[in-house]
């Protein structure tokens, strides 16, 4: 019972900080494209002519500062904004939804990795440090958004994506596929276990992501690369910071326990 309430201290103390951390960096990275990707797709639904210039002119035009979209930053969703969908209000509220949806994220992950640090304490009778913790949080990092992004990297709103149950199918395989390869390759150490678990590591890229033949949108190229990038280095920041974090606090925790 101790161990269970190390596990869930620790999880809801670093979860929340971690939460609060990235939400800040949310707001200087991601959430300026995304607003600047969404002025193209409200011009291109009010003008589907349009050539992509008349959408750059009121992107140059829009005020930043009045919205606020951090919930879309971890990856590629599907965004609808039709009229009978609800969203809240621009400022506080948005933020505030944003923030809660990051800690709830985080306190999630860090249960897993508490979880695992709990099994791997009780295996060696050695406390988990925060060095092991930020590789674990690496390893966090490889499989839920470096490898499925290689696949299907994150969509800016107004870019056309495949149908959601393959992507989220595929998704999946990739998660699963990328976690049992690692820990072939981190936990059996022998060859056989090893080129298993390099097998397990591309077969999902071997077989392909869901894609859209003709991709037509008139978001530029430049701020999808952009946004890609914001979102690896944010994400990035969430792992290691949530590795590391979680394994100092669940060592204290365990200690004091």
């Amino acid at each position: 019972m101790s161990t269970f309430r190390s596990i869930v201290f620790a999880s809801v103390v670093s979860g929340f900080i971690v939460g609060l951390v990235v939400t800040v960096v949310q707001q200087f990275g991601t959430v300026p494209l995304i607003l600047k990707a969404e002025v193209f797709e409200k011009a291109a639904e009010t003008h589907p002519h349009d050539p992509p210039v008349a959408a750059q002119t009121a992107a140059d035009g829009h005020d930043h500062a009045a919205h606020d979209h951090g919930d879309h930053a971890h990856g590629a969703g599907d965004h609808d904004h039709g009229a009978g969908a609800w969203e809240p209000r621009d400022g506080f509220e948005r933020n505030a939804y944003t923030a809660a949806a990051n800690i709830l994220t985080a306190i999630g992950f860090a249960l897993l990795l508490a979880g695992f640090f709990a099994v791997r304490s009780g295996a060696t009778g050695i406390s988990v440090s925060w060095h092991e913790g930020l590789l674990w949080g690496l390893a966090g990092f490889a499989v839920f958004t470096l490898a499925p992004g290689l696949g299907l990297p994150p969509e800016l709103p107004g870019v056309p994506t495949a149908p959601l149950l393959s992507r989220q199918i595929w998704w999946l395989a990739a998660v699963l596929a990328t976690s049992g390869g690692l820990a072939l390759i981190a936990f059996r150490r022998s060859v056989p276990a090893a080129m298993s678990g390099v097998i397990l590591l591309t077969l999902p890229h071997l077989i392909g992501a869901p894609e859209l033949a003709n991709i037509e949108t008139n978001v530029p190229s430049s701020l999808t690369h952009q946004f890609v990038t914001a979102v690896t280095v944010t994400s990035l920041v969430f792992w290691t910071l949530l590795g590391g974090l979680t394994s100092a606090v669940f060592a204290r925790f365990d200690q004091r326990a």
